[in-house]
């Protein structure tokens, strides 16, 4: 297989609509929630932990005291769909408009990707009608996180995605940056940091005016059982990394144990995440995320998304949620 890259190195849209058993047992369970014709819910300030811009102090949740109505900056939209399928169709569509938004605006159009089931959920982005009207030469993709192994590996976050989808689409492959596999984990991530620097000295990537840090157009990102995003984990000394914006494990809870990772003041500084949660096996972690669990544990890394200036969106199905549904009596 060739490889060809350049190394530099809150809302709750339920299926049913809102006429159905579920939203009225919504509305009797839970008459403080405001429903609206399209079925999105508003919930209250209490239901979404990190809603609000600035971060939570010590290491209990902080819950908002926003009205559950207010367009609140870094507000996290919550989508649930009745099956993968119908998510990955939404998800293809957010991405176009996103893409043909960006191109239009500035000419281009700064997209980062995670490994796992990620990649799977971005399929319909490579048949009709997007495969041939998204203006793929004006794409530039990174990755959130890497594992250190040569990128025809099968744990390489690069190979699933360059045979799922790169492979697939006609992106320059200049505009394709993937890691130095043949670097040290530090060294791999301190390149990749360099490689992010130049762009912003090109004008190919920007810089958040509030932060500092590399401002992205969208991150795709996924979300492990624990809580973790990029390889940021729970408990992790890296969750407190606030300086560099590319970094290193090489202690990782799963393996591989070698990887580089985004920051959270770079993935904080986006001007869009979604963020794809699927699965019964993710339904304990997003039941303690969305504020259900007034527990004083430390935050899940997932909880630690908040967007100086950008849009969260959850694209999730009626598995990851489940726990919610029990809490709401469904």
């Amino acid at each position: 297989m060739a490889f060809a890259t350049h190394s530099l190195s809150s809302r709750f849209r339920f299926l049913p609509p809102p006429t159905s058993k579920l939203s009225k047992t919504l509305l009797s369970e839970f008459p403080q929630y405001s429903f609206f014709p399209s079925g999105k819910i508003s919930y209250p300030a209490s239901f979404i932990s990190f809603r609000l811009s600035g971060r939570p102090s010590g290491s209990s949740m902080a819950y908002s005291s926003t009205p559950p109505t207010a367009v609140v900056k870094g507000d996290p939209g919550i989508l649930v769909f009745g099956s993968e399928e119908e998510l990955s169709v939404s998800l293809a569509k957010h991405t176009a408009d996103l893409s043909e938004k960006f191109c239009r605006e500035r000419g281009a159009f700064t997209v980062v990707i995670s490994g796992g089931s990620l990649v799977k959920s971005l399929r319909k982005l490579v048949e009709s009608p997007y495969v041939d009207s998204v203006n793929w030469g004006k794409w530039h993709v990174f990755w959130v996180d890497e594992r250190v192994v040569p990128k025809d590996h099968p744990d390489s976050n690069y190979k699933s995605a360059y045979d799922g989808f790169l492979s697939k689409v006609q992106i320059p492959t200049g505009q394709v940056y993937a890691i130095n596999d043949s670097l040290s984990a530090e060294g791999a991530a301190a390149d990749y940091e360099t490689c992010l620097k130049h762009l912003v000295s090109t004008g190919a990537l920007q810089l958040s005016p509030s932060t500092g840090f590399p401002k992205f157009d969208l991150m795709l990102l996924g979300m492990g059982p624990d809580g973790h995003i990029a390889s940021l984990f729970p408990g992790h000394p890296l969750l407190g990394e606030n300086e560099r914006w590319v970094t290193f494990l090489e202690n990782s809870p799963k393996p591989p144990p070698q990887r580089t990772t985004f920051t959270f003041p770079v993935i904080n500084s986006s001007s869009h995440i979604s963020l794809v949660v699927t699965g019964a096996g993710k339904a304990d972690a997003v039941h303690q995320a969305l504020g259900y669990s007034k527990t004083s544990s430390p935050l899940l890394p997932v909880q630690m998304i908040k967007l100086e200036d950008g849009e969260l969106t959850w694209f999730t199905d009626k598995a990851a949620v489940s726990k919610l549904q029990e809490k709401a009596g469904l």
